[in-house]
Protein backbone atom coordinates (compact mmCIF):
# COMPACT_ATOMS: atom_id res chain seq x y z
CA UNK A 1 0.00 0.00 0.00
CA UNK A 2 1.42 2.97 -0.88
CA UNK A 3 0.70 5.41 2.17
CA UNK A 4 2.13 2.75 4.22
CA UNK A 5 5.14 2.28 2.21
CA UNK A 6 5.66 6.15 2.45
CA UNK A 7 5.21 6.26 5.54
CA UNK A 8 7.18 3.67 6.66
CA UNK A 9 10.43 5.02 4.43
CA UNK A 10 9.77 8.16 6.42
CA UNK A 11 9.77 6.52 9.73
CA UNK A 12 12.81 4.42 9.23
CA UNK A 13 14.57 6.63 7.29
CA UNK A 14 14.49 9.11 10.15
CA UNK A 15 15.50 6.78 12.90
CA UNK A 16 18.19 5.17 10.73
CA UNK A 17 19.89 8.90 11.54
CA UNK A 18 19.35 8.06 15.19
CA UNK A 19 16.90 7.25 17.90
CA UNK A 20 14.04 9.75 18.40
CA UNK A 21 11.22 10.48 20.37
CA UNK A 22 8.13 10.32 18.76
CA UNK A 23 6.74 14.03 18.65
CA UNK A 24 10.24 14.62 17.09
CA UNK A 25 9.74 12.39 14.63
CA UNK A 26 6.27 13.92 13.35
CA UNK A 27 8.09 17.30 13.75
CA UNK A 28 10.72 15.86 11.16
CA UNK A 29 7.81 14.20 8.93
CA UNK A 30 5.87 17.12 8.57
CA UNK A 31 9.17 19.46 7.64
CA UNK A 32 9.86 17.08 4.78
CA UNK A 33 6.42 16.62 3.96
CA UNK A 34 6.02 20.44 3.73
CA UNK A 35 4.40 23.25 4.45
CA UNK A 36 0.82 22.95 5.62
CA UNK A 37 1.09 19.47 6.52
CA UNK A 38 -0.13 17.83 9.56
CA UNK A 39 0.82 14.17 10.31
CA UNK A 40 -1.55 12.91 12.92
CA UNK A 41 -1.06 10.64 16.45
CA UNK A 42 -3.84 8.53 15.36
CA UNK A 43 -1.87 7.87 12.00
CA UNK A 44 1.83 8.40 13.15
CA UNK A 45 1.26 5.62 16.55
CA UNK A 46 -0.53 2.74 14.76
CA UNK A 47 1.96 3.01 11.86
CA UNK A 48 4.71 3.07 14.76
CA UNK A 49 3.16 -0.18 16.45
CA UNK A 50 2.55 -1.71 13.08
CA UNK A 51 6.32 -1.34 12.34
CA UNK A 52 7.09 -2.24 16.05
CA UNK A 53 5.24 -5.44 15.56
CA UNK A 54 6.98 -6.43 12.40
CA UNK A 55 10.28 -6.39 14.24
CA UNK A 56 11.49 -3.03 12.52
CA UNK A 57 11.55 -0.53 15.54
CA UNK A 58 11.81 -0.24 19.12
CA UNK A 59 10.03 2.31 21.63
CA UNK A 60 11.73 2.02 25.50
CA UNK A 61 10.28 4.23 27.50
CA UNK A 62 12.75 7.07 29.56
CA UNK A 63 11.79 9.19 32.34
CA UNK A 64 10.18 12.41 31.36
CA UNK A 65 9.80 15.87 32.63
CA UNK A 66 6.88 15.91 35.23
CA UNK A 67 7.04 12.66 35.93
CA UNK A 68 5.44 11.58 32.73
CA UNK A 69 7.32 8.98 30.77
CA UNK A 70 8.43 9.46 27.44
CA UNK A 71 9.10 6.51 24.79
CA UNK A 72 12.08 6.70 22.46
CA UNK A 73 11.92 5.29 18.98
CA UNK A 74 14.65 3.40 18.10
CA UNK A 75 15.48 1.30 14.37
CA UNK A 76 16.25 -2.34 14.62
CA UNK A 77 19.02 -4.23 12.00
CA UNK A 78 15.61 -5.61 10.66
CA UNK A 79 14.12 -2.13 10.29
CA UNK A 80 17.60 -1.45 8.58
CA UNK A 81 17.13 -4.19 6.30
CA UNK A 82 13.51 -2.85 5.31
CA UNK A 83 15.02 0.60 4.60
CA UNK A 84 17.23 -0.41 2.49
CA UNK A 85 15.36 -2.76 0.46
CA UNK A 86 12.29 0.05 0.19
CA UNK A 87 15.27 2.73 -1.47
CA UNK A 88 16.65 -0.08 -3.11
CA UNK A 89 13.48 -1.25 -4.85
CA UNK A 90 10.93 1.52 -5.07
CA UNK A 91 8.08 0.47 -7.07
CA UNK A 92 7.33 1.99 -10.59
CA UNK A 93 4.40 4.50 -9.33
CA UNK A 94 7.14 5.69 -6.75
CA UNK A 95 9.64 6.61 -8.91
CA UNK A 96 7.04 8.47 -11.62
CA UNK A 97 5.51 10.45 -8.72
CA UNK A 98 7.77 13.26 -8.06
CA UNK A 99 6.41 13.51 -4.82
CA UNK A 100 6.73 10.50 -3.47
CA UNK A 101 10.69 9.83 -5.45
CA UNK A 102 11.77 12.95 -3.29
CA UNK A 103 11.13 11.21 -0.29
CA UNK A 104 13.52 8.28 -2.03
CA UNK A 105 15.74 10.89 -2.36
CA UNK A 106 15.64 12.35 0.84
CA UNK A 107 16.81 9.11 2.36
CA UNK A 108 18.71 7.84 -0.26
CA UNK A 109 22.31 8.25 1.26
CA UNK A 110 21.20 5.60 4.15
CA UNK A 111 21.22 3.20 1.41
CA UNK A 112 24.67 2.05 2.11
CA UNK A 113 25.88 0.51 -1.52
CA UNK A 114 26.33 3.42 -4.22
CA UNK A 115 26.13 1.34 -7.24
CA UNK A 116 22.32 0.55 -5.93
CA UNK A 117 22.11 4.06 -4.80
CA UNK A 118 23.22 4.93 -8.36
CA UNK A 119 20.86 2.25 -10.00
CA UNK A 120 17.82 4.26 -8.43
CA UNK A 121 18.76 7.66 -9.64
CA UNK A 122 19.20 5.48 -13.80
CA UNK A 123 15.43 4.65 -13.28
CA UNK A 124 13.97 7.87 -12.63
CA UNK A 125 16.56 9.15 -14.99
CA UNK A 126 14.78 6.74 -17.63
CA UNK A 127 11.45 8.03 -17.20
CA UNK A 128 12.17 11.58 -17.70
CA UNK A 129 13.93 10.73 -20.85
CA UNK A 130 10.76 8.88 -22.05
CA UNK A 131 8.48 11.15 -23.64
CA UNK A 132 6.46 13.40 -21.18
CA UNK A 133 2.92 12.70 -20.65
CA UNK A 134 0.20 15.48 -21.79
CA UNK A 135 -1.61 16.96 -18.99
CA UNK A 136 -4.29 17.71 -22.01
CA UNK A 137 -5.51 16.30 -24.94
CA UNK A 138 -7.46 18.04 -27.61
CA UNK A 139 -11.07 17.32 -29.03
CA UNK A 140 -9.55 14.71 -31.26
CA UNK A 141 -7.89 12.86 -28.38
CA UNK A 142 -4.44 13.73 -29.70
CA UNK A 143 -2.03 15.69 -27.02
CA UNK A 144 -1.75 19.10 -26.24
CA UNK A 145 1.30 20.92 -26.33
CA UNK A 146 1.86 23.55 -23.95
CA UNK A 147 1.88 26.25 -26.26
CA UNK A 148 -1.50 25.59 -27.41
CA UNK A 149 -3.47 25.25 -24.52
CA UNK A 150 -5.67 28.09 -24.03
CA UNK A 151 -5.86 28.03 -20.53
CA UNK A 152 -3.18 30.30 -19.08
CA UNK A 153 -3.25 28.79 -15.63
CA UNK A 154 -2.81 24.96 -17.55
CA UNK A 155 -0.10 27.07 -19.91
CA UNK A 156 1.57 27.91 -16.66
CA UNK A 157 1.31 24.21 -15.31
CA UNK A 158 2.88 22.88 -18.07
CA UNK A 159 5.35 25.23 -18.33
CA UNK A 160 6.49 24.59 -14.62
CA UNK A 161 6.07 21.15 -15.01
CA UNK A 162 8.58 21.00 -18.10
CA UNK A 163 11.10 23.25 -16.39
CA UNK A 164 11.06 21.11 -13.50
CA UNK A 165 11.80 18.00 -15.58
CA UNK A 166 14.74 18.98 -17.45
CA UNK A 167 16.43 20.55 -14.18
CA UNK A 168 15.93 17.15 -12.51
CA UNK A 169 17.27 15.23 -15.56
CA UNK A 170 20.11 17.54 -15.74
CA UNK A 171 20.68 17.11 -12.15
CA UNK A 172 20.79 13.32 -12.77
CA UNK A 173 23.32 12.99 -15.68
CA UNK A 174 25.40 15.61 -13.51
CA UNK A 175 25.02 13.07 -10.52
CA UNK A 176 25.39 10.01 -12.32
CA UNK A 177 28.25 11.44 -14.53
CA UNK A 178 26.06 10.98 -17.56
CA UNK A 179 27.03 13.85 -20.07
CA UNK A 180 24.65 16.66 -20.48
CA UNK A 181 22.39 14.85 -23.67
CA UNK A 182 21.99 11.36 -23.70
CA UNK A 183 22.78 10.13 -27.03
CA UNK A 184 20.65 6.91 -26.37
CA UNK A 185 17.49 8.64 -25.67
CA UNK A 186 16.26 12.20 -26.28
CA UNK A 187 15.60 14.63 -23.31
CA UNK A 188 11.79 14.57 -22.68
CA UNK A 189 10.33 17.50 -24.20
CA UNK A 190 7.83 19.72 -22.15
CA UNK A 191 4.85 18.24 -20.83
CA UNK A 192 2.05 18.77 -23.19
Amino acid sequence: MYCDVMLDLKILGFLDEGPLHGYELRRRIEELDGPGTHLSEGTLYPALTRLENAGWLVRTEEPGARGRSRRRVEITPAGRQRLHQILRDPDEGTLTCLPRFLVVLAFLSRLPDPREREEVLRRRLAILQAPAPSFFRNADGTPRRAVEEPDPFRRGMARIAGATRREEAAWLRETLGAPDRPSAAPTAPEPT
